[in-house]
């Protein structure tokens, strides 16, 4: 297993949006100033190159101009997971190996699929993230996500924690994700360096009450949420649950209405970045949903909107 000498993360990671110009191309000067702004927000570390950062609509050169820039300008502030997911183990490999030598802490990674259909068995599975984990000497975080449609049970990834070296850390998006966090922990004992929340905090209550150290969350309001880990951390549940409940509307604005697109939305409208549009062909959020999305957060008054002010 992993030596027990190096960091263990937890608390909010949350991930980093991709920022455009309206004609597409990346504004990286608005990626850099949404770094600050994150970092200033209050994380415990950050996640690029996620599906929230529309991944799925970048090509390679761009993101490992993205890689670059986030940690070049992040210089150790946090730490920075980087998403290497692919459905070549050979490409994950090398996408793991350019983030790991460029400084990213820990990869996060999908088990591998491609479309609708296309899946791959637990031998197959277990291999991939073997060739991960042979390839690097920092951590590897499976993502548990709905995109990948990949069954994986939690006697399989406690097993992947105990054989593989690397892989240390789960992030859990499907459904009865507490359930599940709890069994991997228990199943996989010191095996789990990181069993960790997903899905936009959520179902965060539930999972930090299953056992969950740490959270990746949307981008835009880690200073609501991060108290609220905070307080269920110091012991005191009746905190956490009164400001679980504050912000759960927000929370869950932007898990089922707004999507990726709510943290662009909010640091646009905080005058962090230049534009919030997504890259074609994602359609632009509707008026009505970001009216109500902005409602809410001002109601809450986040650091996201007075941050560029």
């Amino acid at each position: 297993m992993p030596g027990i000498s190096r960091p263990r993360y937890s608390g909010i990671f949350p991930v980093v949006p991709t920022t455009f110009h309206e004609d597409g191309t990346l504004d990286l000067a608005s990626q850099r100033r949404c770094l600050d702004f994150m970092i200033d927000s209050g994380v415990d570390g950050l996640c690029i190159l996620a599906n929230f950062s529309e991944q799925f609509l970048l090509a390679d050169d761009e993101r490992e101009t993205l890689t670059r820039t986030a940690l070049e300008h992040v210089a150790g502030r946090v730490p920075v997971i980087v998403t290497t997911t692919h459905t070549s183990s050979r490409v994950c490999v090398e996408r793991s190996r350019r983030a790991q030598d460029m400084g990213a802490a820990m990869v996060m990674v999908m088990p591998p699929y491609h479309g609708a259909t296309f899946r791959f068995g637990e031998p197959q599975i277990q291999g991939f993230f073997q060739a991960v984990s042979d390839a690097i000497a920092i951590p590897v975080m499976v993502q548990d996500a709905p995109a990948a449609g990949t069954p994986l049970s939690p006697a399989f990834l406690a097993r992947m924690a105990r054989e593989i070296e690397q892989v240390c850390y789960f992030k859990m998006e499907t459904a009865g994700a507490a359930g599940k966090l709890r069994e991997l922990i228990a199943l996989g004992g010191d095996a789990i360096e990181g069993p960790w929340d997903g899905e936009e905090a959520i179902t965060l209550l539930a999972d930090l009450q299953a056992g969950a150290t740490g959270s990746m969350t949307g981008g835009g309001f880690a200073d609501g949420i991060r108290p609220i880990i905070e307080a269920h951390r110091n012991g005191d549940p009746d905190t956490a649950f009164a400001l679980y409940q504050r912000w759960l509307p927000l929370i869950n604005h932007e898990n089922r209405q707004a999507g990726f697109l709510a943290a662009k939305a909010l640091m646009k409208a905080g005058g962090v970045i230049a534009c919030d549009a997504p890259r074609a062909p994602w359609p632009p959020m509707h008026p009505e949903v970001r009216r109500q999305l902005l409602d809410i957060a001002r109601r809450l008054d986040p650091l996201v909107l007075r941050w560029g002010r």
